[in-house]
C-alpha cells in the first residue's frame, strides 16, 4: 500500500495558522484526555511552548492573557479545565462589531476639504479687525497651495478670491492686490526675529560682582 501525501489543503483549517499544525495536535490530543488534572497540566504545558514560539510577546500588556484566548480559540471553546484568567467566551468572539455610519458632507469644493471649507465659513462672522486680515491672509494661502497640490494649471490669487467670496456668501471681499499685500505683511513679519529676552537685575549683579 502506497503512503500518500497528504496535504494541508486537504486536512483541517488551522484556527491560529501562526503555531502551526504541531500546537493543533497537542490541543487536539488534550480535549481527548478524561482525567482532569492531567488535562490541566497538558494545557498548561501547551502554554509555555506557545509563549516559547514567540518570546517578543513577553514586553505585549496582558501577554499570558492572550495566550490563553489563543487556546480557548483553538479548541474550539471546548477545553474544560481551569483557566487562571477570564477569556473571551465563544458568544462574544463571534458577535460582529456595530455598523458605524459614514459621514457625508456635500462638499462644493473638495480639493479644499471638509475642515477648511468649516473654516471659511467662521469668517463671515468674525469681527473685522487687524486680526481678521490676518486669518483671510492664512486661509488664503492655505487654498491656494490646496488648490496648486490639485490643479496647478489653475492655482491663481483670482481663483482664490472669487472661491472665498463665493465660500463666504459675499462676506469676504477682498481685491488681488489686497490678498498679495496681506501675504507679503504675514510673510514680512515672519522673517522678523524675536527680540531676546532681557536678563534680570538680579542676574546682571550677579555678574558684575563676579
Amino acid at each position: 500500500m502506497e503512503n500518500k501525501p497528504k496535504y494541508n489543503t486537504q486536512r483541517k483549517r488551522l484556527p491560529m495558522p501562526e503555531y502551526g499544525r504541531s500546537i493543533q495536535n497537542l490541543v487536539d490530543y488534550t480535549l481527548t484526555v478524561e482525567d482532569r488534572a492531567k488535562r490541566q497540566r497538558c494545557a498548561e504545558a501547551i502554554i509555555q511552548l506557545m509563549g516559547n514560539m514567540f518570546p517578543q510577546w513577553r514586553d505585549v500588556p496582558d501577554y499570558n492573557h492572550k495566550l490563553w484566548d489563543h487556546l480557548a480559540l483553538m479548541s474550539g471553546y471546548q477545553l474544560d479545565i481551569d483557566y487562571p484568567v477570564e477569556i473571551v467566551r465563544a458568544e462574544t468572539a463571534q458577535e460582529k462589531p456595530h455598523h458605524l455610519s459614514y459621514q457625508k458632507h456635500a462638499i462644493r469644493f473638495r480639493h479644499y476639504g471638509n475642515t477648511l471649507e468649516k473654516f471659511i465659513k467662521c469668517l463671515a462672522d468674525y469681527p473685522e479687525g487687524k486680526e481678521k486680515e490676518q486669518l483671510v491672509s492664512l486661509v488664503a494661502n492655505h487654498m491656494k497651495r490646496s488648490m496648486i497640490q490639485w490643479n496647478p494649471t489653475i492655482a491663481s490669487d483670482k481663483k482664490v478670491v472669487n472661491d472665498l467670496a463665493e465660500m463666504t456668501h459675499g462676506a469676504v471681499q477682498v481685491s488681488e492686490q489686497e490678498l498679495a499685500t496681506m501675504t507679503a505683511a504675514q510673510k514680512q513679519a515672519q522673517k522678523q526675529p524675536q527680540k531676546p529676552q532681557k536678563a534680570s537685575k538680579s542676574k546682571s549683579k550677579a555678574k558684575r560682582k563676579k
